[in-house]
């Protein structure tokens, strides 16, 4: 029996992160925030709409689509999905309706930025640590 209130938005922020597998580490680098916060926000019923649009940066997703999430709807999306596949001849009637080479280049222009922001967290990091042990 599903016990989650159907509006939690914190609930609905961590589904869509784990659907991206996304850790709640890397979406707080690319919010600018830490675990704890994220495991906070992800537990909280009711998210501000500035933070909620942050969010929604961070995760590539609208903020309606967070508000508007549902696990049903997804669980629909991928039964009709396979429905249609076998439905078709060895999925010949299956069309592509977006260039897959851009969604490839998409992902790593966002795995690059956000290898980029750790890597710049972690410089900062060792100019911090390198700055305590001079005095």
């Amino acid at each position: 029996m599903n016990t989650t209130k159907p509006n939690h938005i914190g609930r609905k922020i961590s589904r869509i992160r784990e659907l991206r597998n996304m850790k709640q580490e890397a979406l707080a680098q690319a919010m600018g925030t830490n675990q704890q916060a994220i495991s906070i926000l992800e537990n909280s019923e009711v998210v501000e709409d500035e933070k909620l649009a942050e969010v929604a940066k961070a995760l590539g997703v609208t903020v309606e689509a967070i508000k508007n999430f549902s696990e049903e709807a997804v669980i629909n999306y991928f039964n009709n999905f396979n429905e249609a596949v076998s439905n078709s001849h060895f999925g010949n009637n299956n069309y592509c309706t977006f260039n897959p080479l851009d969604k490839l280049i998409e992902s790593v222009e966002e795995n690059k930025k956000l290898y980029e922001r750790l890597l710049q967290a972690e410089k900062e990091k060792i100019a911090y640590l390198e700055k305590l042990l001079n005095k």
